[in-house]
């Protein structure tokens, strides 16, 4: 796999983790620390951060330039965090939910690019981390209601959409 592959993976996953931790950000900010899973978004966003430090360390090593959308996920994420707790704890999950769904089939299919070429087995075991640690929060949004959030299939459906977006772009700008 050429370097300008593994430099866009770099990018794209940096700037995915720093905006989930936008988006916790902007759930906290609406919910307080005594919200119904503010404990529980705490400790993901405790997990996003390490991932983006590790990111970020990747990206200082190997001469990766950051996405230039970074100003933009900032105010998105956070706008995205603070509106679905504004909805309800529910919706918080939702978010959670949907974004950890999309993170998951993203970090699948790069994996497979790179257990495919075996180019980068660092970046790859990084990857399959971060994966798991994805699929938790996925699974423990779905188990804190999620799905009862108003308008879950169309919440759901339209964060997906955007992610999907934020991924192409944060790859090539």
């Amino acid at each position: 796999m050429d370097k300008e592959t593994i430099h866009r993976m770099i990018r794209v996953d940096q700037a995915g983790e720093f905006g989930a931790n936008r988006i916790y950000a902007g759930q906290l900010a609406v919910m307080g620390n005594r919200g119904p899973h503010s404990q529980e978004i705490a400790g993901m966003a405790a997990q996003e951060e390490r991932h983006r430090e590790e990111f970020d360390r990747l990206m200082a090593e190997r001469g990766v330039r950051p996405t230039v959308m970074r100003p933009f996920w900032s105010v998105a994420g956070y706008a995205l965090g603070a509106g679905t707790a504004l909805l309800g704890p529910e919706a918080a999950m939702a978010c959670t939910a949907a974004v950890e769904t999309e993170i998951d089939k993203h970090y699948s299919d790069q994996l497979d690019l790179l257990e495919e070429s075996g180019s980068d087995p660092e970046l790859a075991e990084m990857i399959a981390d971060f994966r798991e640690d994805e699929r938790e929060h996925r699974d423990a949004a779905l188990a804190a209601g999620a799905e009862k959030a108003p308008a879950y299939p169309l919440l759901s459906g339209v964060i997906r959409l955007g992610c999907r977006a934020a991924i192409k772009l944060a790859e090539r700008v």
